[in-house]
C-alpha cells in the first residue's frame, strides 16, 4: 500500500493537470444534471442535460458562461424553428431540407459560435415527433438544467488559475529558443569545417550547409511551439476573468501575454537569423562561415543572448517581487554580457567584410538581427510596452461604462 505522502505528491501532480481536472469535473456535471433533469423532465430519458454540461463545463469559469450561454440560444432558436416548421408543413423530405439549411443560416445571424449545428440538430429532433410542443419545451427545460448545473458547478466549487501552467510553456519556449542559439553558435564557431572549399567534390553537398538547414527548419518549427503556448495562456487567461481568488487578473494576463509577444517577436528574428547563417553556408560552399576568431566571439553573442531569452521568461512568470527583481537583476548582467559580446563580434566582423566584401551585407544582417533580439529584451523596452497594454485596457473600459452610463440615462429619458 502506497505511502499516504506519496498518494498526495501523486495527486499534486496530476490533480493540476488539465485533461484529468476537465474529465472529472465534467463527468461529476453531466451526472448531477441528469440526475436534476429525471425530477423536472417528462423525458424518460432526458440525455441532453447531461450533453449540454459535458459542452458547458469548461476548464474555466470564464469559458463557462460564455458557452452556456451560446448553448442555450443555439438550442432556443432550434426549437422555435421546428415549431414554426411543424404548424406550416410538418416532416417531409424537402421540408427537412429546408429546416437544416434555415437552422444553419440562423445560428450564423444569432452568434451561436461553434454551437451552429446544435440549431439544426435541435430543430430536427424536436420536428421528427409527434408532439412537437412538448417534446421542444422539454428540450429546453434539459438544456437549462444541464447549463445552469454546469454554470453552478464552476461557481461553486471554483476553477483552478492555469497561468503557473501558462508560465511553464513560456518558459519551456525561451529554452528550446536558447537550444537553437546555442547550435546556432557551434555551427559559427566549428573547428572541423574544412578551408579549402575547392577540395569538397561538387557532387557532395557541403556538410555546414546541411547543419544550417537543418537548424533554419528547427527555427521555423518555433512558429509551431509559439502557438500552443498561445492556446496554454488563452487558458490561463480565461481563468483569470470572472475569477474571485485573483485580484489582480487584468495584470496578469497582460504581463503573460506581452511576454509571449515579445518571445514570438523574438522567434521571427531567429528565424531570420537562421536563414541567414543558411545563406551565408550556402555561399561559402563547405568553408568556415567566418573565419574562427569571430566565430567564436560570434558564438559568445548567441550564448549570453540564449541565457538572456531565459532571464526574459524567468522575469515574465515570476509569482513574487523578490522574484521578478532576481530575475530582473539576472536579466540585466545577461544583456549587459551579450551587448559587450555583441560589440567584440562586431569589430571582428567589420575586419571580416574588409577581407570578403562580397558578404558585408550578410555580417550586417547578423549583427542587426541580434541587435533587434537584444532590444526587445530590455527591460525599458518592456516597461514601456506593458503601459501601454495598460493604457489600452484602461481606455476600453472607460468606453464600455460611458456606454452603459449612456444606455441607462436614455432607460431612464424614456416615458
Amino acid at each position: 500500500m502506497p505511502h499516504p505522502w506519496r498518494r498526495w505528491k501523486w495527486w499534486q501532480r496530476w490533480g493540476r493537470d488539465p485533461v484529468v481536472v476537465q474529465t472529472l469535473r465534467s463527468t461529476a456535471a453531466a451526472t448531477i444534471s441528469y440526475v436534476v433533469a429525471l425530477r423536472l423532465s417528462s423525458e424518460p430519458a432526458p440525455l441532453t442535460a447531461p450533453l449540454t454540461a459535458l459542452l458547458v463545463v469548461q476548464v474555466t469559469l470564464y469559458s463557462t458562461l460564455t458557452t452556456s450561454l451560446r448553448r442555450v440560444n443555439s438550442v432556443v432558436v432550434g426549437v422555435l424553428i421546428a415549431i414554426a416548421f411543424s404548424v406550416l408543413v410538418g416532416l417531409t423530405w424537402w421540408s427537412l431540407a429546408l429546416i437544416i439549411l434555415a437552422s444553419l443560416v440562423v445560428g450564423r445571424f444569432v452568434k451561436v459560435g461553434e454551437f451552429v449545428p446544435e440549431v439544426a440538430i435541435s430543430a430536427m429532433l424536436v420536428l421528427g415527433v409527434t408532439q412537437v410542443t412538448d417534446t421542444a419545451w422539454d428540450r429546453v427545460l434539459e438544456t437549462l438544467i444541464g447549463a445552469v448545473v454546469g454554470l453552478l458547478f464552476n461557481v461553486v466549487l471554483v476553477p483552478p488559475v492555469w497561468v503557473d501552467t501558462a508560465g511553464d510553456s513560456i518558459v519551456d519556449l525561451a529554452r528550446r529558443m536558447r537550444r537553437l542559439l546555442m547550435d546556432l553558435g557551434e555551427e559559427l564557431a566549428d573547428p572541423h569545417a574544412r578551408p579549402d572549399p575547392a577540395s569538397i567534390p561538387e557532387v557532395v553537398p557541403p556538410a555546414a550547409f546541411e547543419r544550417a538547414a537543418a537548424r533554419l527548419h528547427e527555427a521555423r518549427r518555433l512558429d509551431n511551439d509559439v502557438a500552443d503556448v498561445d492556446a496554454a495562456l488563452r487558458q490561463a487567461e480565461d481563468s483569470l476573468r470572472l475569477n474571485p481568488r485573483v485580484k489582480e487578473g487584468l495584470l496578469h494576463r497582460i504581463v503573460l501575454r506581452t511576454g509571449l509577444d515579445t518571445l514570438e517577436i523574438c522567434a521571427v528574428v531567429l528565424r531570420v537569423l537562421a536563414r541567414s547563417l543558411t545563406d551565408l553556408a550556402k555561399e561559402r560552399e563547405g568553408a568556415p562561415l567566418v573565419r574562427r576568431e569571430a566565430g567564436l566571439a560570434l558564438r559568445e553573442t548567441l550564448r549570453h543572448l540564449a541565457d538572456t531569452l531565459v532571464s526574459f521568461a524567468d522575469l515574465v512568470t515570476s509569482h513574487s517581487s523578490a522574484g521578478a527583481e532576481t530575475a530582473e537583476d539576472r536579466l540585466g548582467e545577461d544583456l549587459g554580457a551579450a551587448r559587450a559580446a555583441r560589440d567584440h563580434a562586431a569589430g571582428l566582423l567589420k575586419a571580416e567584410a574588409a577581407h570578403d566584401p562580397e558578404r558585408w551585407q550578410l555580417y550586417g544582417a547578423l549583427l542587426a538581427e541580434i541587435d533587434r533580439v537584444l532590444d526587445e529584451l530590455d527591460p525599458g523596452h518592456r516597461g514601456r510596452r506593458l503601459m501601454e497594454e495598460l493604457d489600452r485596457h484602461t481606455r476600453m473600459r472607460a468606453e464600455r461604462r460611458r456606454r452603459v452610463t449612456s444606455l441607462a440615462a436614455r432607460a431612464r429619458r424614456t416615458p
